[in-house]
């Protein structure tokens, strides 16, 4: 006898992502371009909070329909939740408290991991330094101190498309140039820094081309 449990209407699907509303590119290595991922995925998507929504303006609204596209996630069977944003780390606990499954919602979870296995400081690169506040680090267990933060809030292509939803089409070669102009500078600010963590889920597509100009994990 080989009677398997039911109950999902769909099956075999390892994570799920809760996705902010976009429209720019995402190239292979983005989190919602699924043909690069070597994992099964399921979309849940937060009709009506974009970028600059979470970035410059979260509420207590956008918390509860965040939490609840989690709820609907782990229904669908996902054994674990991920984001499309890393900003999405002031929402971490709740999010945690609300579900039963493994969450790591954003990328900055893995600052406290970088700095232990380096002993150095992490530097991040982030859509927009001023955004990233006390409340996300703590989100994710992360002491200011361990941390040098340099952000794109000041680029021409990046911030345009992403951080101003100016235009839903975007140069890759300008944004290639910014976000590794960007990376160079923060180290030069400070050698000390042993790892880099990209905060911004619109990172990892340069995260090779990063790591071979940059010399650092």
């Amino acid at each position: 006898m080989n009677i398997v449990t039911g109950g999902n209407n769909i099956c075999g699907i390892s994570i799920g992502v809760l996705s902010l509303e976009s429209y720019f590119p995402k190239p292979p290595g983005h989190i919602k371009n699924p043909s690069s991922l070597p994992f099964t995925t399921s979309y849940e998507i937060l009709t009506g909070i974009s970028v600059p929504d979470l970035l410059y303006n979260p509420t207590p609204e956008m918390e509860a329909q965040i939490v609840d596209a989690a709820r609907r996630l782990e229904q669908q069977g996902v054994k674990a939740i991920t984001g499309s944003c890393g900003f999405l780390a002031i929402y971490q606990q709740a999010i945690v408290e609300a579900v039963s499954i493994p969450v790591f919602v954003s990328s900055l979870i893995q600052i406290p991991l970088a700095y232990q296995m380096t002993g150095k400081t992490v530097g991040v690169i982030t859509a927009d330094s001023r955004s990233l506040t006390d409340r996300h680090l703590q989100g994710v267990a992360v002491k200011r101190e361990h941390i040098a933060v340099a952000g794109l809030e000041h680029t021409e292509e990046f911030a345009r498309v992403i951080l101003r939803n100016e235009t839903n089409n975007m140069d890759m070669d300008i944004v290639t140039d910014e976000v590794i102009s960007t990376a160079k500078k923060l180290l030069q600010d400070n050698p000390q820094i042993g790892s880099i963590v990209l905060e911004c889920t619109d990172l990892p597509p340069y995260a090779h081309e990063l790591q071979a100009q940059l010399g650092v994990p």
